[in-house]
């Protein structure tokens, strides 16, 4: 199936997904779910980046505050501290690189704007503190699905029915953050985040649902529980149970995919793009 292409304003033009981009993810904490420590010396995440960008992604998404269920909030001022000397250098080596910064603090989105961040990418969904940082920089916000915090997320995710539950919590949040003057937003359903995993996959299965939002769609299932649950594997154990997944989510419409591994994804993309592109009636 063919995603609708739904565009974003980004350095001063409309930026439309015609072929889906892929987000890689660096983190630079010491407790996210799946590379948490892996990156949080100034080196080792630059050079993740460098990996990350050879290999084809269209984006980077920086963070320095883990949101896996239960994790400790660190505040603005730590995440801050973590976040900046990286984005700074990467920004250096790379002036060209789309940045995103994964973070639900106002105040570390609008330092990160000004030391040359892109995005802004936020679990909570937003608030009027952080749509009015969004809506003075014009710059593209993901805005993210949760029930609950990340603290409580998981204790009983409750829903009467998740999609139409989902879609009309999202767009909610979307009209209200229109009023402050944030229209430029990339929607995510939020897997794992207040979901069980027949949630998420109820989600997934229904994914082609939230074009109708009219909004980017992004998906984010890397290695995450829903996949190490379903098949009984680690987290280290799932990347073959993610690009399975990827492959689903763009034949659903899913302009973004959020990833730990880049090269990967971007061949379930080039793939799902042949496959679009197949003739009918093939001469050989």
């Amino acid at each position: 199936m063919q995603a609708v292409s739904p565009s974003i304003f980004f350095r001063g033009s409309d930026v439309g997904f015609h072929q889906p981009w892929v987000m890689g993810i660096l983190n630079v904490t010491p407790d996210s779910f799946f590379d948490g420590g892996k990156h949080d010396s100034l080196q080792a995440a630059v050079d993740h980046a460098d990996q990350m960008l050879a290999a084809g992604a269209d984006v980077l998404d920086l963070g320095a505050q883990s949101t896996r269920p239960g994790a400790v909030q660190v505040g603005p001022d730590e995440e801050w501290a973590r976040l900046s000397p990286v984005l700074r250098a990467i920004r250096d080596r790379h002036v060209d690189a789309v940045l995103s910064i994964d973070t639900f603090h106002p105040e570390v989105a609008q330092r990160a704007l000004d030391a040359g961040a892109d995005w802004i990418n936020d679990v909570t969904g937003g608030t009027d503190a952080m749509w009015k940082v969004v809506a003075q920089a014009r710059c593209p916000y993901v805005m993210m699905h949760m029930q609950g915090t990340p603290a409580t997320m998981q204790d009983n995710p409750s829903y009467d029915d998740i999609t139409t539950d989902v879609a009309s919590a999202l767009r909610r949040k979307l009209e209200r953050a229109a009023e402050v003057g944030v229209t430029n937003v990339i929607v995510d359903v939020g897997f794992g985040f207040g979901k069980t995993v027949g949630h998420n996959f109820a989600l997934l299965q229904n994914l082609e649902s939230f074009q109708s939002l009219n909004h980017p769609v992004l998906v984010g299932v890397s290695r995450k529980s829903m996949i190490q649950r379903a098949l009984n594997v680690t987290s280290d154990q799932a990347l073959n149970g993610t690009t399975a997944l990827h492959a689903w989510a763009l034949d659903r419409g899913a302009h973004i995919l959020r990833v730990h591994d880049v090269k990967e994804a971007c061949e379930v993309r080039d793939l799902h793009h042949a496959l679009n592109r197949a003739p009918n009636n093939p001469v050989n």
